[in-house]
C-alpha cells in the first residue's frame, strides 16, 4: 500500500488531544475519519508527536498507508475538504485542522520513528491586560517577566540530563534521560509582550516542555534564581518543579527528518 506524509496543523482547543481517545475527539481521530470519508476504507493515521488537550501544532508530521496512489495535491484537498465539512460545529474561528501539505514516501518512512529532531514553542503574553483574540493561544502571566533572566538560566538544561524533574507522573517513556539540543527564550510581537520559549529535542517527556516553561516563569519574576532551577534539575524530583504552564500556550512547530519528505514535491497551488 502506498504510504504518505501529512503535514498539519491544528488549533488543539476542541480536542482531546492528538491521540485518539474514548472521552471526546482527538486530532487523530478527525484525520482517519477523513481518510475514511475520502476513501472508502479505515487507516490508521500515526502522528510524530502526541500533543495534549488545547496543545497546538503549525508542524505536525503524520503518515498514513492508503489502499491506492494519490496526487499528493488532489490528497491534500480532499482531506481537507472532509476535515472542513466534518468539524464545520468545532470551528469556532475557521478550520481547526488543516493538511498543509501531502507527498508520497517510503514505505520504511514512519512520522514518529523517523525522526530525529522536534521543536515546540511556547507563548507568554506577558502584560496587564488580559488576551481577547489569543485566549486559547497563549499563557497570559500579568506580572512583568525578565526574558533575558530567563534565557541564561534555561541554557542550564542544554544537553543530557536526567529530566524527571520535569516529567508528568503519567510519563510512559522508559527513562526520564533526555538530550537537549537547544532552548532560548526571547521577547516578540507587539511592543515585545509575548516571550517565546524555543526548544529543540529529538524527544521529549510527557508535559517536559510545560513544565520547563512554568519553572523558568519562577526564573523570569525573580521568585528563582538561576541556582534554583539548576537545583531543580538536579533534584531529579517531581515536587522540585515549579508550576506547569497549561497547554494553550504551547506548539509543536517542526518535527525534521534525515530527508525532508515534502522537499521533493512540487508546490501546490
Amino acid at each position: 500500500m502506498p504510504r504518505y506524509a501529512l503535514l498539519v496543523e491544528y488549533d488543539g482547543t476542541p480536542f482531546v488531544g492528538w491521540q485518539r481517545q474514548a472521552n471526546g475527539l482527538s486530532v487523530q481521530q478527525a484525520l482517519e475519519d477523513a481518510v475514511q470519508r475520502l476513501t472508502g476504507q479505515q487507516a490508521l493515521v500515526q502522528g510524530a508527536g502526541r500533543t495534549d488537550a488545547g496543545v497546538h501544532a503549525s508542524g505536525q508530521v503524520a503518515h498514513v498507508d492508503l489502499p491506492r496512489e494519490w496526487p499528493a495535491h488532489k490528497l491534500r484537498a480532499g482531506l481537507n475538504f472532509h476535515l472542513k465539512t466534518m468539524l464545520s460545529r468545532q470551528a469556532h474561528n475557521g478550520q481547526p485542522v488543516v493538511v498543509l501539505a501531502a507527498a508520497a514516501v517510503a514505505e520504511d518512512f514512519h512520522a514518529r520513528f523517523s525522526a530525529i529532531r522536534r521543536a515546540y514553542v511556547y507563548r507568554i503574553l506577558n502584560r496587564p491586560a488580559p488576551p481577547a483574540l489569543q485566549a486559547s493561544r497563549v499563557w497570559h502571566v500579568l506580572q512583568p517577566l525578565d526574558a533575558g533572566i530567563m534565557h541564561e538560566a534555561a541554557q542550564a538544561l542544554v544537553g543530557r540530563h536526567d529530566f524527571t524533574t520535569f516529567r508528568a507522573s503519567q510519563c510512559q517513556a522508559d527513562s526520564p534521560v533526555k538530550t537537549l539540543d537547544a532552548i532560548s527564550v526571547r521577547r516578540a510581537g507587539n511592543a515585545g509582550e509575548e516571550i517565546y520559549i524555543h526548544v529543540s529535542a529529538r524527544s521529549f517527556l510527557h508535559n517536559q516542555v510545560r513544565s520547563i516553561a512554568g519553572s523558568l516563569k519562577l526564573v523570569g519574576q525573580g521568585k528563582w534564581t538561576a541556582g534554583d532551577l539548576r537545583a531543580a534539575l538536579e533534584a531529579c524530583d517531581r515536587a522540585a518543579c515549579g508550576p506547569v504552564a497549561p497547554p494553550q500556550g504551547l506548539y509543536l512547530v517542526a518535527v525534521e527528518y534525515p530527508v525532508d519528505p515534502f522537499a521533493a514535491e512540487p508546490p501546490v497551488v
